[in-house]
């Protein structure tokens, strides 16, 4: 459910939470999210990294419009992105953006979860598939074997904060929070 200026509606105009427009929503605004993290992953990276960077920033602004179609074509109006977001942690560096970049991933899998739950197969389809996109990119950018991506296990998802090769981190960490749009 998104909270909107114009009352409880949700961004495409029809009932907050209503299927399948609440989710296309949630999962645009993820994609919106993923899109700008891309932008300060690429800001702080060279060379390869800087070639997944934007591979993976080409990618969401890809589906972020295929969203927006969508989101369109069933006579919605897709949100705008916030003018900025913050980030769960302050990227310093390129171990700082491989972080960013796994985390991201993993959040956008998060959402598209529940679009995979849609009684519409086509959802469901591009769900999958955006779902495996995600998780293959995120073992790219940190080679580690997750048997559920993007599913929160009680704290346990907040390995995108664990560096290459170090131990596993303590389950009872906690996830950092999601970038969230700020604005005036």
């Amino acid at each position: 459910m998104t909270e909107s200026p114009t009352g409880p509606t949700g961004p495409t105009g029809s009932p907050a939470g209503s299927p399948p427009a609440g989710v296309l929503d949630r999962v645009l605004s993820a994609e919106h999210a993923a899109v700008f993290a891309y932008g300060v992953i690429g800001g702080k990276t060279s060379g390869a990294l800087l070639r997944r960077a934007t591979a993976g920033f080409d990618a969401h602004r890809a589906r972020r419009d295929q969203l927006r179609t969508l989101i369109t074509q069933r006579g919605g109006t897709p949100a705008e992105p916030g003018p900025a977001y913050h980030l769960p942690f302050e990227v310093r560096g390129q171990a700082d953006a491989v972080r960013l970049a796994v985390l991201v991933e993993q959040r956008v899998i998060t959402a598209y979860l529940e679009m995979a739950a849609d009684p519409d197969p086509g959802l469901r389809r591009l769900a999958a598939l955006t779902a495996q996109e995600c998780a293959t990119r995120a073992y790219g950018w940190q080679p580690r074997i997750d048997a559920f991506p993007g599913m929160n296990r009680g704290g346990d998802s907040a390995t995108p904060t664990q560096e290459a090769g170090s131990p596993a981190p303590d389950p009872a960490e906690s996830d950092p929070p999601p970038p969230t749009p700020s604005g005036p």
